[in-house]
């Protein structure tokens, strides 16, 4: 259950939704009942597939940015799709980053990313940031 309830955090935190995995993450280090890999693969896992699913939206996204009641105005989304020309898909390593990763990641498939580029790159940020919350832990218990 405890696999589950994180792969489901991660996942929603890597969307759009105000939602956090590290607080989840790092009590189940705390609880000291899992095995520490295995709680680190699920939590990358769901914040990968998470960032796919503001890909998939970024895709499908252009279809609405004409309608009242799209959040982002053509400016502010120009805006964004010029800073990831000019960074291209190095921008994606920020995709951990509070507040700015998810929509980069957004931003990603507005601009037609390749897909299996995309996952690398995030796949290696998620984990790097999954490993950077384990090592606090360490340096907590220690």
């Amino acid at each position: 259950m405890a696999y589950l309830f994180l792969f489901l955090s991660a996942f929603g935190a890597a969307t759009l939704l105000p939602l956090q995995s590290e607080t989840v993450l790092f009590s189940l280090f705390v609880l000291n009942q899992h095995v520490v890999s295995l709680l680190l693969l699920v939590a990358v896992i769901g914040n990968v597939l998470g960032s796919c699913v503001n890909w998939w939206l970024g895709l499908q996204i252009e279809h609405f940015k004409y309608k009242k009641w799209f959040p982002v105005s053509e400016l502010q989304l120009e805006k964004a799709q010029n800073i990831y020309h000019r960074y291209g898909f190095y921008s994606l390593l920020l995709s951990w980053v509070p507040i700015i990763g998810d929509p980069i990641t957004l931003i990603a498939g507005v601009l037609k990313e390749n897909f299996w580029r995309f996952i690398i790159v995030v796949s290696i940020a998620k984990t790097g940031r999954y490993l950077f919350i384990y090592l606090l832990y360490l340096g907590v218990i220690n």
